[in-house]
């Protein structure tokens, strides 16, 4: 038996895990210094104790595998069960797995039983599954909140917004100047509001992967005139040269309209901003060995450190925070360009010298196709008629004054509608003013539309919907745009324009 504890000693004393032997009657022979530090227990005080007569190890099927590796000179393995074998002195109880290796020494059987405390690795995972579930529920609260308040917010900003300019275009003449400060400080107030709000959604819709996208058509032209044009007035104020170096032929690229647009009025917006005096320029060219167009937006403003370059497109950044107070803004813009432009396949680079000016690049893939093909049906419909089904008498008042004397509207309550209103009468363009209320049934009627060649009519969804998805479904549904609230007369006039065009 000495001979044995030698044996032992010299094979399994100095092991990190715990070791200990048992002979064929349960009894406990050897044990490492190891086991000894995990259970607090020595080797005297195990003397009287047998493995095979613990109840609690009888229960678990232990003794049954440890008996196995005794007749069947096989080796064992116990998973992932408590403290057991024996019981800890402390309160703690650890988990563990056990190998377990029949030997025979001086014609004498035993098993040793090598325990891997696992307890540490269990515990790390349950907290990462706790971490895990809990990463999945703020994440569900995170979107529900966004929903909420872009609903909450877009809504009602659109109505501030909407009779905010109906009065300044209105009374510019008829009240002092004094008033007209008034009015413009109320509604450059409520654009910014809703500017900032708007970054900051689309911003967390991005950073959380859930910011879906629709690769279409489009062109590229069109959207930089667009977009050179909502700019002039501002460039004027500031006595500025907007220089267009475009051509007058479409230069189709496969993009998200809505992406493309806001990525492009974010960096021309920046350009005009931080350039004092002298230009902004725009410059598009087709690489067409590379399949690509690269647009350049070049200014002569206040330029840009080349320490600072690495952290321009970071959300929030602002190289100085004076500049930044002198010229508002959040700091999200060009960090929100970026990964438009990234996730339409296109990248953004800036070159830049302090005092001097900027450049910034960014390219886009060259279609596949050779022109939109978007066109609807030639129809006789009387193009200036317009059907908007809503649930709000807000929103038809207000489209209504927005579109005096140029469209007619007829609306509809979504409760009384029926799809054959539409057949009996001669509207040109449907709009729908949707909330929550009427998703689905909207989503429905634009189906239904799309499937019979009879009804087809432009369609111009409004909502304060922000999430990408659900827009997505609506342009699935046969919709022409989606206009977010909220808009401007000039963004809806230039909407309807756009869809009577293809018509």
């Amino acid at each position: 038996m000495q001979d044995s504890l030698k044996y032992f000693k010299s094979f399994y004393e100095h092991l990190q895990f715990p070791v200990q032997v048992i002979n064929e009657k349960g009894r406990v022979v050897y044990i490492n210094s190891s086991f000894t530090s995990q259970w607090g227990y020595k080797l005297d005080e195990l003397k009287e104790y047998s493995v095979f007569e613990d109840s609690e190890i009888k229960r678990n099927g232990i003794v049954y595998t440890l008996k196995k590796a005794f007749e069947k000179k096989e080796n064992q393995e116990i998973n992932n069960y408590s403290d057991i074998l024996l019981r800890n002195k402390e309160i703690t109880v650890p988990i563990f797995k056990t190998n377990i290796f029949p030997l025979e020494c001086d014609g004498i059987s035993y098993v040793v039983l090598i325990h891997d405390d696992l307890t540490e690795m269990i515990l790390t995972e349950e907290e990462v599954k706790k971490a895990r579930d809990g990463y999945k529920e703020a994440e569900r609260l995170k979107n529900t909140f966004l929903n909420v308040l872009s609903h909450e917010l877009r809504t009602p900003l659109n109505i501030i917004l909407g009779y905010a300019s109906i009065i300044k275009d209105n009374l510019k003449d008829k009240i002092s100047p004094e008033d007209i400060v008034y009015i413009d400080n109320l509604y450059s107030g409520s654009e910014r509001l809703f500017k900032g709000i708007t970054q900051m959604l689309e911003f967390a819709q991005l950073d959380a992967g859930n910011y879906k996208i629709n690769i279409d058509s489009h062109d590229l032209n069109a959207v930089l005139k667009k977009s050179i044009n909502f700019h002039q007035d501002i460039a004027k104020e500031k006595k500025l040269e907007l220089r267009n170096q475009l051509s007058e032929k479409p230069v189709y690229v496969d993009v998200d309209y809505q992406c493309l647009e806001n990525a492009v009025n974010n960096i021309l917006s920046n350009a005009i901003k931080f350039t004092n005096q002298g230009f902004v320029e725009i410059e598009l060219k087709i690489l067409q060995d590379k399949e690509l167009v690269i647009c350049k937006i070049k200014d002569s403003g206040v330029g840009i450190s080349s320490n600072y370059l690495d952290h321009l497109f970071h959300p929030f950044s602002q190289e100085d925070l004076n500049i930044g107070r002198h010229y508002e803004g959040n700091g999200l813009g060009l960090a929100l360009a970026k990964r438009y432009i990234e996730k339409m396949g296109g990248s953004l680079l800036v070159d830049s010298i302090k005092g001097v000016g900027s450049t910034f690049s960014f390219t886009l893939p060259l279609s596949q196709n050779a022109r939109l093909n978007k066109a609807h049906k030639k129809q006789s419909k009387n193009l200036k008629r317009i059907l908007m089904l809503d649930d709000s008498s807000e929103s038809y008042d207000l489209l209504k004054a927005f579109l005096k004397n140029k469209y007619e509207i007829e609306a509809h309550n979504f409760r009384d509608f029926r799809i054959d209103h539409i057949d009996q009468e001669d509207h040109g363009v449907i709009i729908f003013d949707v909330s929550h209320n009427h998703w689905v049934q909207s989503l429905l009627i634009c189906r239904d539309l799309k499937k019979n060649d009879s009804l087809k009519r432009p369609l111009i969804v409004i909502s304060s919907e922000f999430v990408e998805e659900r827009i997505k479904e609506f342009y699935e549904a046969g919709v022409d745009k989606f206009i977010v609230k909220p808009f401007s007369r000039n963004d809806l006039v230039k909407t309807l324009e756009e869809v009577t065009t293809l018509s």
